[in-house]
């Protein structure tokens, strides 16, 4: 078993709570994820985690979505510092990216925030600020209730990350 899963699966419930929230936001998710302990092996971990994400609602999922900063932005609302330094690793190629980009992220970010009442929110590890914005483009063009199911598609693909990084630390 993975040194890091075996001493969560017997980590005192606040410590266990952390490692999960920089997963992923949603405090009902990162409950439930404890709650499943012992997890197994790192299979049954990948397993429970979107086993459990399945049943969030859109409380859950505007909860993890706070979490995350506007792609090219810098700052989340409410990020725990592990999570916030994850984000920044993942957008790291908006640090590259051309003014123009940038300043079309940053107008595209405001509009699908007016559009839907949540931040853009796409699993960015392995993809140019072009790309971003290109998906972020294509989005817009979605409704509410096809978006917020893609978000979550988004979030259930950044925990999944995350989770594989946590377990590597």
């Amino acid at each position: 078993m993975n040194a890091i899963l075996r001493a969560w699966n017997e980590a005192d419930e606040a410590a266990a709570m952390d490692a999960m929230l920089a997963c992923c936001g949603s405090q009902r998710w990162a409950k439930a994820m404890i709650a499943a302990r012992p997890l197994a092996n790192v299979e049954k971990l990948s397993e429970a985690a979107d086993q459990v994400w399945s049943t969030m609602e859109e409380p859950d999922w505007m909860e993890a979505f706070a979490c995350h900063p506007r792609i090219g932005g810098r700052q989340a609302k409410h990020a725990p510092p592990k999570s916030a330094a994850w984000s920044a690793q993942e957008q790291s190629s908006t640090a590259q990216a051309a003014e123009r980009v940038l300043a079309e992220l940053a107008a595209g970010n405001a509009l699908y925030e007016e559009c839907y009442g949540f931040t853009y929110i796409v699993c960015a590890t392995g993809k140019t600020a072009e790309e971003m914005l290109a998906i972020l483009q294509r989005r817009l063009a979605s409704s509410r209730e096809a978006e917020l199911r893609e978000a979550a598609e988004q979030q259930r693909q950044i925990m999944q990350i995350r989770l594989g990084k946590w377990l590597i630390e």
